[in-house]
C-alpha cells in the first residue's frame, strides 16, 4: 500500500533549536536501537516509522551496530525509506554513529579515522542514502587522539557524507575539548547524546553545564530507562517486555521489588498530573532548558502516541518536583 504522510503532521509537535545551530529537532525523536532488526517483524517496524512521521517525529536515530544482528536496523530502515519516504527525504533528520563493536579485527570499533569513515560508508549503503544528517562518534576512544576522532567527523561533513557532527557518551571535560577541536576545524559540534532519566542523573554533574557553555544541543537516550519508567512493570515482568527478551540490556535482575516500589510511587504522581508515568518521565527530561529532544524506542504505534502526548504537559510545580525527589529517595 502506498504511503502518504498525514497533512496534520506538523500541527502539534514542538521543534527545538539544537544548541546554537540553525537546526531544529522534534521534542520527541525515534531511536531504532531495538525493535527494528532482522529478528523483529518488518511490518510492525514499518508501521511504527510511518506513524511516528505522521505524528511530527522527523528525527530517526540509528547506529552502525543497531539490530540485532548488528547492522540490520539500518538495512530495515533503508528499505522503509525506499518504499515510503523518498518524497519526504528533505523533511527527515537521519542520524548514525560509529564507535561500538561492529566487526572483527582492530578496525571494527572505537574512534580511529579508519573505523569512523569506513563505518559511515557502510551505513550509507545500508540506508540507501548519499548522506546522513548527523554523524556521531558513539563513544570516546581511550587509545586514539581526540584530534583524530574529531578530524574524522570534520572530514565526514566536508565530504558531504554528513551535514552535522555529534558525539555520544562523552564526559564533560572531553566534550569541551572535542567541541573546541571541531570549532577550530570549522565544523562545530551540533549535539551530544547522553543517557538521562529519572533513575540515571549523571549528566547533572557537569555535562549539562558544559553543553550550555559550548552551545551544543542535547538529546537524551533511554529517557524511560529501557521501559522501566512506564506502567508496564507495575504488576511484574510481562512476557512481551524487554526484560523478558533473550536479547537486550534490560534483564529481570533490573526489575527489583525496591525499583517496582519506586515506580509505583512515581506512577501516582503522574496520575495526579493527568499523565501516564511514561509521559511524566519524558516531560521531566524535557523540562531542562538545554534539552533539545528525547530519544524514545517503540515496539508498537500506541507507544508513539503516548510519547507524543507528553508534550502537552511539560510544566512542573515545586510540589511536584519535591514529590518526585521524595519518591526516588523512597
Amino acid at each position: 500500500m502506498n504511503y502518504t504522510a498525514a497533512e496534520s503532521r506538523y500541527n502539534t509537535m514542538p521543534y527545538r533549536r539544537c544548541g546554537r545551530s540553525g537546526l531544529k529537532l522534534p521534542a520527541v525523536s525515534l531511536g531504532l536501537w531495538h525493535n527494528f532488526g532482522h529478528v523483529d517483524r518488518y511490518d510492525n517496524a514499518r508501521a511504527v516509522v510511518r506513524h511516528a512521521f505522521d505524528a511530527g517525529i522527523t528525527h530517526f536515530d540509528l547506529a552502525n551496530n543497531y539490530g540485532p544482528p548488528p547492522g540490520s536496523a539500518e538495512s530495515v530502515f533503508g528499505d522503509i525509506l525506499k518504499r515510503d519516504f523518498q518524497p519526504y527525504r528533505d523533511e527527515l533528520i537521519i542520524s548514525s554513529k560509529a564507535g561500538y563493536r561492529m566487526g572483527p579485527g582492530p578496525y571494527g570499533e572505537w574512534g580511529s579515522r579508519k573505523n569512523l569513515l569506513s563505518s559511515l560508508d557502510q551505513s550509507l549503503k545500508c540506508l540507501g542514502l548519499d548522506y546522513v544528517d548527523i554523524f556521531y562518534s558513539h563513544r570516546p576512544d581511550p587509545d586514539t587522539p581526540l584530534e583524530e576522532t574529531m578530524g574524522a567527523l570534520d572530514q565526514a561533513v566536508r565530504s558531504g557524507r554528513a551535514l552535522y557532527a555529534g558525539v555520544s557518551n562523552y564526559p564533560p571535560q572531553m566534550l569541551r575539548e572535542a567541541s573546541a577541536i571541531l570549532r577550530q576545524l570549522g565544523t562545530p559540534c551540533l549535539i551530544h547524546q547522553p543517557r538521562y532519566n529519572l533513575f540515571d542523573r549523571q549528566i547533572e554533574g557537569g555535562l549539562l553545564d558544559a553543553l550550555r557553555d559550548e552551545g551544543v544541543g542535547c538529546i537524551a537516550f533511554s529517557p524511560l530507562a529501557q521501559g522501566l519508567l512506564t506502567d508496564k512493570y507495575l504488576g511484574g515482568i510481562p512476557a512481551d517486555s524487554r526484560a523478558a527478551k533473550s536479547v537486550g540490556f534490560l534483564t529481570p535482575n533490573d526489575v527489583t521489588p525496591e525499583r517496582l516500589a519506586t515506580i509505583a510511587r512515581l506512577n501516582e504522581i503522574a496520575a495526579s498530573r493527568g499523565q501516564k508515568l511514561s509521559q511524566m518521565a519524558l516531560a521531566w527530561v524535557l523540562r531542562h532548558p538545554g534539552m533539545t529532544s528525547v530519544l524514545i524506542g517503540a515496539s508498537r504505534v500506541s507507544q508513539i502516541d503516548d510519547a507524543v502526548g507528553a508534550v502537552q504537559r511539560l510544566d512542573f510545580n515545586d510540589g511536584e518536583y519535591a514529590a518526585i525527589e521524595q519518591a526516588l529517595r523512597g
